[in-house]
């Protein structure tokens, strides 16, 4: 009897099980083997590649935390310059407060009203202003274009200054309004016979009351403002800033000036409330009521030496040198005389008073320097043409 075959595909199956399971069991333990490898290859390595994978990741920290360290005090910073920023804004108006609050005594004398109300602060820095008058808008057609271009000057050299062209009108209306609280003062001012005596006397006003740089509309700035004070001074040791007009050396300097050696008034820098700006307001505000009650305000106003004495600069120079000897007021203790200031050459601090020599706001022009003033030429900061337009204005007997 012939047995029966067991088909194919069963013996198969006896074959590939075995296999199978074989084959799971290899790759099982080839995975043990490599990750056992692994970590033990980690293990050996080297301890300087440890530690420089460590020193790497700190690293990393550190400057994640400097980061942020540095944007925080950015922030803080910021913080602090607007907070500042702020308290300075208070501050302003509530100075701005007390002020508008401070009235004159009407026992009290012109001169301690004057104090009272434009308080004088040597610490503080000289304001950013720059003032020049003209009779019209600086837009005008009847301004001469050299003025014009005097003018742009001014401006273009100091960017950063408040730069006011005051007519007539602006000025009155100024006067009334920083003057309201002292009427002897607007009064003086309106009982100038001549426009130019006006504007003699507005320069002194505002810069009592403002302070900041005034500038005759006839000078031409050669160097910014900020240039003017030397290295080696502190601009908290400086009150005003004034050059020489005159030094003379020949004996007839009276028919031309009044003093001898003359500071100029045609550029002036001031700290508000200083002083001799105060005490030249109040003296041609006396001189102005004194003359009007002996009636003697009507006078020739073509004459030079009338102009310099009465608001000019022979007044001013006067005001100066009577400071700089009151010891309570300048703190210089030996008499100061013209002979301090002669045959100057470099800026000369007296008290708190910075004279400049001649040629400082008096600088020669281009075309006539020669070689010994150009060795000067760090100290030449504006020109001065000296056009005199009042001397063109109508005879005082001529005027209603």
């Amino acid at each position: 009897m012939v047995k029966a075959r067991r088909p194919a595909w069963k013996r198969y199956i006896y074959i590939i099980i075995p296999l199978g399971l074989a084959s799971i069991w290899l790759w099982r333990f080839l995975n043990n083997a490599e990750s056992t490898d692994l970590q033990a290859l980690l293990q050996n390595l080297p301890k300087e590649i440890t530690q420089s994978i460590d020193s790497a990741s700190q690293q990393k920290q550190d400057a994640s935390m400097v980061e942020m360290f540095e944007k925080l005090s950015a922030d803080l910073l910021q913080k602090q310059d607007e907070q500042l920023q702020k308290f300075e804004k208070e501050r302003r108006a509530l100075e701005k407060r007390i002020q508008d609050l401070k009235q004159p005594s009407p026992h009290a004398s012109l001169r301690e009203n004057l104090a009272l109300i434009f308080e004088y602060r040597p610490s503080y820095r000289f304001p950013a202003f720059l003032w020049q008058t003209w009779p019209y808008s600086d837009t005008d057609g009847r301004m001469d274009p050299v003025l014009q271009s005097y003018e742009r000057h001014w401006g273009d050299k100091n960017p950063g200054f408040v730069h006011e062209i005051i007519n007539d009108d602006a000025a009155s209306a100024l006067v009334h309004y920083m003057y309201s609280a002292i009427p002897q003062v607007v009064e003086a001012y309106e009982l100038l016979p001549s426009a130019n005596l006006k504007a003699d006397f507005f320069k002194y006003l505002i810069l009592l009351a403002r302070g900041g740089v005034y500038a005759d509309i006839d000078t031409d700035a050669l160097q910014p403002v900020p240039n003017w004070i030397p290295e080696n001074v502190s601009p908290r040791e400086i009150g005003l800033i004034i050059g020489i007009e005159n030094d003379a050396s020949n004996p007839d300097w009276r028919s031309n000036y009044v003093r001898r050696l003359q500071f100029c008034n045609w550029v002036i820098q001031a700290k508000p409330g200083h002083p001799v700006v105060r005490e030249v307001v109040a003296r041609i505000t006396e001189i102005t009521l004194e003359r009007r009650s002996e009636g003697e305000l009507r006078m020739n106003l073509r004459n030079d030496l009338n102009i310099m004495g009465w608001t000019g600069s022979g007044i001013w120079t006067d005001v100066v040198f009577t400071y700089m000897n009151d010891y309570v007021q300048s703190g210089i203790l030996s008499k100061i005389t013209w002979k301090e200031f002669h045959k100057l050459e470099v800026p000369k601090l007296v008290g708190d008073v910075l004279v400049f020599p001649q040629s400082s706001f008096n600088a020669p022009e281009k075309d006539s320097m020669d070689k010994d003033s150009d060795s000067n030429k760090a100290l030449h900061f504006a020109t001065h043409s000296g056009l005199k337009s009042w001397k063109a204005g109508p005879k005082i007997g001529d005027e209603e």
